[in-house]
């Protein structure tokens, strides 16, 4: 082997672009770019049992952290593993980069061993797409690939044939300082026009989104300066903390009644790097949008003032122009609205119901989770409840927002703690979703991640159940035959508990995330709903 090869350029290049973690399997055909990283230490190797949960790892990380996130596998089966978290990245815009190794050159087109059309299946949904040929190229497209995933905030990729990846090559991948340009832009007569809005509305509500997620202290200032209240879209569930006052919940499927009421009742939106995601269903209203992605502006119809640029930068020129509300404009039926919907929640949370309730999971879940914890939270009717009986105050929020794919708890749940290892990480998924990654439990072990996983074990894939009984088909193929998911826990080397009754519940979660080891909390749940 020579002193420098084409992965090794490629592994430092990733490390000045402030990648730290490369998510992957090693195999035949990328063992040259898994050896690279072998000999350096500043990015790291996390080895997974699936890719999918690589790719679904990287899309986290780059989901909670704006960074790159990057996964790395095999040509042909490898490859095609990736799709399906590397789609849940573009689908919720966030910068990953996948690299897969190829056949050597020579094999490319005969139809050798594990030779796919790469190019082709790629193609599809990247905003980047290219297979690196000789080394003369490596530094070009290696640069263009995290531009674009960065710029674009979708997927990029590179393939890599085997023996490109052992050639010789002295060079070095400039580091992402000055390669970037500053996307935050704003109009000061756009400014100027939105205050005039807001100074004419009556009832203004501002609508968060996922793309306003660092705003919390600037929502809050801009909330009481013009008396509006604050709603949320799932995604953005926490921005703000929901027992707050400036705070009426989420708005959508999973949201409360006041939100609804308040924003048909608005008479002004102030809608802050939100997709207007059907499941959200911002209603057509005069509306004023922040967005730094000019597609998302006025996606689904004509909107009153569009603005193109970094929420917080809009936010605070809005502030520096915009004076203090003196008329109240939340009356007193949202407040009362407000705590009969909470009253509502303590309700449900029926202590003495078995199998337990998922309102009343939820409530013990908030009593013991840290306020600033990252949760990550699972696809079905895991995520139904959280986002309709979880009161959110301080945590982070990651989910698979539009591709909504089963499975995504658990490696986000990795992926933040790697990303954030001070901060309590927990992940709530469903026995259906678990199962679909239970693999990578071990990769948490491996790697020392004292993640709490919250499994609703209903033995049912019960939001399926419930859209066959909704369209009038009789419940079919949803009934599910579970482990005990606590000893699958300890037998990986982690810690595990079984819960069956409401009594045990706040002790089994206290006990799980006092291990400081990988956990699981195997929960026995109603799949009914009310």
């Amino acid at each position: 082997m020579p002193d420098r090869t084409v992965s090794d350029v490629i592994v430092a290049g990733l490390s000045s672009w402030g990648v730290e973690y490369v998510f992957g399997l090693p195999g035949t055909t990328c063992l040259g770019l898994v050896d690279a990283i072998r000999r350096q230490d500043k990015v790291k190797f996390i080895k997974v049992r699936h890719e999918e949960a690589a790719a679904l790892m990287a899309s986290a990380y780059a989901k909670l952290t704006g960074k790159v996130g990057v996964c790395l596998t095999i040509a042909g089966p490898g490859a095609t593993n990736l799709i399906t978290g590397l789609y849940d990245a573009k689908m919720d815009r966030a910068p990953v980069l996948a690299i897969t190794g190829q056949v050597k050159l020579q094999y490319v087109g005969p139809g050798s061993f594990q030779e796919i059309d790469q190019d082709a299946l790629f193609n599809s949904f990247c905003v980047f797409n290219k297979t690196i040929n000789s080394g003369r190229q490596t530094i070009e497209l290696v640069t263009l690939a995290l531009r674009h995933a960065l710029l674009e905030r979708g997927v990029s990729h590179l393939a890599i044939p085997n023996n490109i990846q052992k050639e010789p090559l002295e060079a070095d991948i400039e580091p992402m300082e000055g390669r970037i340009p500053d996307l935050r832009i704003s109009n000061t007569g756009l400014i100027e026009r939105a205050v005039g809005l807001i100074e004419q509305a009556e009832r203004p509500v501002i609508i968060a989104g996922w793309g306003a997620r660092d705003q919390r202290d600037n929502l809050i200032t801009i909330s009481k300066r013009i008396k509006a209240p604050i709603i949320t879209t799932f995604r953005a569930k926490g921005i703000v903390p929901e027992d707050s006052p400036l705070s009426l919940g989420v708005l959508g499927d999973v949201g409360t009644p006041m939100a609804r009421r308040c924003v048909d009742d608005s008479d002004l939106l102030l809608v802050f790097g939100s997709s207007f995601s059907e499941k959200t269903n911002i209603p057509r209203k005069r509306t004023i949008q922040v967005d730094i992605d000019p597609m998302n502006l006025a996606k689904g119809f004509p909107i009153e003032l569009a603005i193109l640029g970094d929420c917080g930068v809009v936010i605070e020129q809005l502030l520096d122009n915009i004076g203090e509300r003196e008329t109240q404009t939340v009356s007193g039926d949202f407040r009362t609205e407000k705590r009969e919907w909470h009253a509502q929640l303590e309700k449900e949370a029926d202590p003495r119901d078995a199998p337990l309730r998922a309102p009343f999971i939820f409530k013990v879940l908030r009593e013991v989770i840290d306020p600033d914890a990252i949760i990550a939270i699972d696809v079905g009717d895991n995520g139904f409840w959280f986002g309709r009986n979880f009161l959110m105050e301080s945590q982070t929020l990651l989910m698979s927002g539009y591709l909504a794919t089963m499975g995504f708890g658990l490696p986000a749940a990795i992926a933040a703690k790697l990303a954030s290892h001070d901060r309590q990480v927990v992940c709530i998924t469903g026995d259906g979703g678990f199962a679909q990654v239970m693999g990578d439990f071990l990769t948490a072990v491996r790697n020392d991640l004292d993640i709490i996983v919250i499994i609703l074990n209903n033995s049912e894939l019960a939001m399926i159940s419930v859209e066959q009984m909704i369209e009038g088909y009789p419940k079919f193929a949803t009934e599910l035959n579970n482990p005990d998911f606590s000893e699958y826990a300890i037998s990986c080397g982690g810690v595990g508990f079984r819960v069956k009754e409401p009594g045990e519940l706040k002790d089994a979660l206290e006990k799980a995330m006092g291990a400081k080891k990988p956990a699981i909390v195997d929960i026995g749940t109603d799949p009914g709903r009310f």
